[in-house]
């Protein structure tokens, strides 16, 4: 089965083509989508990549919350379609409500970029739903505020519920409980801070990402797939 799948694009962006090129090669239908656009309804799921989103001015993703897309956007993932955000994409799901948290300057004001080692925790997401818990991967990251913080009722919430689905095996930005990436409470929208599509062949060093950006494909697969039968029904 071919899926569409959007990859919104917002002045700022610089990981719509990496992002996009993974995806064909996994057998998907990728389109880049302008952030104006008002209608995602030919797609199937959607990928914020990473960047600088309107330039990340007041904070990162706090202006691309506003852009005309993010309301479509919205609405697919409130529907149960499946929603990715990598890096700056995962700062734009947290301000504008879709993920818990947010994400602030890294410990010390550092700006990182390295490869680090995270770890599998939940399947509980599209990401890792095809990814055996327990499974190391070694991923780039590079973000100035990567840092994940939100207040102990939340992070309780999102503990017990098994929405943490990426840790930091040795942090490099101080995110509490080394927290990587998670998922939403319904499990269809989930967030990273490290580059899953930097890491897709082993000519660039790596190619630890394509296990989860293939869960990704295979989840949103079978989102179109379970939709199709209750159709049939």
């Amino acid at each position: 089965m071919s899926v569409n799948i959007a990859i919104i694009r917002f002045p700022g962006s610089n990981c719509e083509f990496d992002i996009e090129e993974a995806i064909g090669k996994l057998g998907a239908n990728a389109h880049i989508v302008w952030h104006q656009e008002h209608d995602l309804s030919g797609f199937d799921g959607v990928i914020i990549p990473g960047g600088f989103a309107h330039g990340d001015y007041l904070r990162c993703g706090a202006i691309a919350r506003f852009s005309p897309v993010m309301d479509a956007v919205t609405r697919l993932a409130r529907s149960g379609g499946p929603v990715l955000g990598i890096c700056n994409g995962f700062q734009v799901l947290t301000e504008a409500g879709l993920l818990p948290g947010a994400l602030m300057r890294n410990a010390g004001l550092r700006f990182v970029c390295e490869t680090v080692e995270v770890e599998v925790t939940s399947n509980h997401s599209p990401l890792t739903s095809q990814v055996a818990l327990g499974t190391r991967l070694r991923l780039p990251v590079n973000h100035g505020e990567g840092n994940f913080t939100c207040d102990e009722a939340t992070l309780a919430e999102i503990e017990s519920g098994g929405q943490v689905v990426l840790r930091y095996v040795d942090n490099p930005n101080g995110s509490l409980n080394d927290i990587a990436g998670i998922s939403n409470r319904e499990g269809n929208v989930v967030g990273l801070m490290p580059h899953p599509e930097r890491a897709f062949d082993l000519v660039v060093g790596s190619d630890d990402g394509v296990p989860l950006l293939a869960s990704f494909v295979r989840f949103v697969e079978e989102h179109v797939a379970s939709h199709v039968a209750v159709g049939r029904a």
